[in-house]
């Protein structure tokens, strides 16, 4: 049965088909589009064209998470990302999502129009993040998390046991586990095998009976393959990994290059229909 989010102003995100986050980073540092939009205006700006391009979220954030990333505090995370979710929320209808591990962060920006949680760590760091998702009837993204790689690890089994963590943290906070997204994390403390292993096996996270978000747009994992050491250089690589993960039942997928993979969903959704009534 296809998934379904309610956003905290009663409007439905439905998950039948996948849907593409549109990646909007308000940092000085990210690994591929640090310092790219300088101000809230040119970030708004962004985020506009990524709607234009089909974009059914949009994803603020304003903290780097690469590796060797500086940390930031909150009230400095708060200036960047809110006036970007004030000046969108005046101008599109289109759901935001706000990319933080902090509660607080997380509470300013949903006051400020975002409608979505994306927590990087699950709800491990900052548990109480859990509570200002329930207290706003916001769904909220879980994603695994890892200060550095392990190549002895399971992944899968590291990954799925983490997760249910999660899970629980926000279920016992009461957010419905039917408002709850997970994310097995490529990139974050893993090694490129066990990346690509976790997009192999995504389908499996189905028994966690939440939809699954992947995000291994331009990742590091994806110049190992390739050879491309520039991240804006690895669209075609980007597009190869999330349409084998639509095929393993990704319901979002994260990525900043909207308009080329609504191409390509809809290609590969076209041959899928195709093949589902003819032999």
């Amino acid at each position: 049965m296809p998934f379904a989010l309610t956003l905290p102003d009663g409007r439905q995100l439905a998950l039948d088909a996948p849907l593409i986050m549109g990646i909007v980073n308000v940092t000085p540092d990210s690994f591929s589009d640090g310092g790219m939009l300088p101000s809230a205006e040119a970030a708004v700006a962004h985020g506009e064209r990524l709607v234009a391009e089909g974009a059914a979220i949009l994803d603020i954030g304003g903290e780097s998470t690469r590796p060797g990333h500086a940390a930031v505090d909150a009230q400095t995370e708060k200036a960047r990302v809110l006036p970007v979710i004030a000046g969108l929320k005046g101008r599109t209808d289109t759901p935001i999502s706000i990319d933080s591990y902090k509660a607080e962060v997380a509470e300013a920006a949903l006051a400020a129009g975002a409608t979505i949680v994306n927590d990087v760590w699950g709800a491990q760091r900052d548990p109480r993040i859990a509570e200002v998702a329930a207290r706003a009837g916001a769904p909220i993204i879980l994603m695994h998390n890892r200060d550095k790689a392990d190549a002895s690890l399971d992944i899968f089994e590291e990954v799925l046991r983490f997760l249910e963590r999660s899970i629980a943290v926000c279920t016992q906070a009461g957010v419905p586990r039917s408002q709850i997204v997970v994310d097995p994390g490529i990139g974050f403390g893993k090694t490129a095998r066990q990346n690509l292993d976790l997009i192999r096996r995504l389908d499996r996270l189905d028994v966690l009976g939440c939809p699954i978000l992947l995000g291994a747009s331009r990742k590091s994992t994806l110049g190992v393959i390739t050879g491309r050491q520039v991240p804006a250089e690895r669209l075609a690589a980007s597009i190869a990994a999330h349409l084998y993960g639509a095929s393993r039942g990704a319901a979002i997928i994260r990525a900043h290059d909207v308009a080329p993979h609504i191409d390509a969903l809809k290609t590969w959704a076209a041959i899928e229909d195709l093949r589902k009534v003819s032999p």
